[in-house]
């Protein structure tokens, strides 16, 4: 919502001045704040009406018939997974507050059905072999094996459009022609699609050097052995508002000691612990980088993505990372790709 501060009010406000400002504003409620723009409840029509039925006149204040304690997202969650509660909980609007509760914006529904276009290039790594999964990529590259009822980087494609994405180029080297075979120009799904042509594996990063021009926009590059619903306009916007150079998608990783481990010092053993929990942060396989990381990366050699960051941190770059929690799964194992099947109707049907 644009001009969500016309729906910012005092809860020492009468009644009847709310329902004015509800009226022309053409919202269904009013957001009732302190001097700090601190959030303190909601006022809809439907709560004026109730308050009135209870014995409440339009003279009293707002704080006697507000909502306390609504529903709110926060200003570092993106559009997707606030669309995503706003269904579960049935409800039109939702107050966006910063640090402190400070309100900072009101989502609305309608709004968040509107997808924005998106002018950033996304680069997919496809040139992979996929050696873990040999069995099923002798004749076929990984990114076009079937999860569900569609190769895995139609998936991927599709998801980037539905997000406004249309300007993707695909890095393909392994059995190529059967994916530009299937995808051809992008026609077909709403998007232009075009080849970057590794004549040799490149990494997950020296296939940036072959794009023909330095984009305007920071770009998105993703691997294409990835399910996820991220949200990677929000990505992109948090990269944009950090001034960063360079952003990576990280996840929280906890891996089980089968065994008890023990902590041994000079005068015995000192402790032990029984199948401690370690934990870790770990790369999502998805980055954004500004057009400047670019001139970093040689031409026709092979790069990894951990090696550009290196790179980047080396010549004073920001860089940055952008914590995802919400479906994500790397297929590089037969395990992987099983469960890629299981979880396909429900998380992407």
């Amino acid at each position: 919502m644009k001009d969500w501060e016309r729906i910012l009010i005092s809860p020492t406000v009468p009644l009847r001045d709310a329902l004015e400002k509800i009226d022309k504003a053409g919202s269904r409620m009013v957001l009732v704040v302190d001097e700090a723009r601190r959030l303190v409840g909601s006022l809809s029509d439907g709560d004026v009406r109730r308050g009135l039925l209870r014995g409440l006149t339009l003279t009293d204040p707002v704080s006697s018939a507000m909502h306390v304690g609504p529903t709110t997202a926060d200003a570092g969650e993106g559009r997707q997974a606030i669309l995503a509660r706003m269904r579960k909980l049935g409800v039109f609007q939702m107050p966006v507050v910063g640090p402190g509760n400070v309100v900072v914006g009101m989502e609305i529904v309608d709004d968040l059905l509107v997808t924005p276009e998106r002018d950033n290039p996304v680069v997919i790594m496809a040139g992979g072999r996929g050696l873990r999964l040999a069995e099923l990529t002798h004749e076929t590259p990984k990114p076009m094996l079937k999860v569900g009822s569609r190769p895995l980087l139609e998936t991927i494609v599709t998801s980037l459009a539905m997000q406004g994405f249309s300007k993707i180029h695909l890095a393909v080297n392994y059995k190529a022609e059967q994916i530009e075979r299937h995808f051809g120009d992008g026609s077909a799904f709403n998007v232009e699609i075009s080849y970057l042509r590794e004549e040799q594996p490149m990494g997950t990063a020296g296939a940036l050097s072959l794009l023909t021009r330095v984009p305007e926009r920071p770009l998105i590059v993703t691997n294409a052995d990835l399910l996820t619903r991220e949200d990677f306009g929000h990505m992109v916007d948090r990269h944009v508002e950090a001034k960063a150079q360079g952003t990576m998608a990280v996840r929280n990783y906890e891996m089980q000691v089968p065994f008890g481990v023990v902590r041994e010092g000079e005068g015995g053993i000192e402790a032990i612990e029984e199948k401690p929990v370690q934990r870790f942060v770990v790369s999502a396989g998805m980055y954004v980088l500004s057009p400047q990381v670019l001139e970093l990366i040689p031409r026709q050699q092979y790069v990894d993505m951990p090696a550009l960051f290196e790179l980047m941190m080396k010549h004073g770059m920001q860089t940055r990372c952008h914590y995802i929690d919400g479906y994500w799964l790397d297929i590089g194992r037969m395990a992987d790709y099983e469960r890629a099947n299981l979880d396909f109707a429900e998380i992407f049907g």
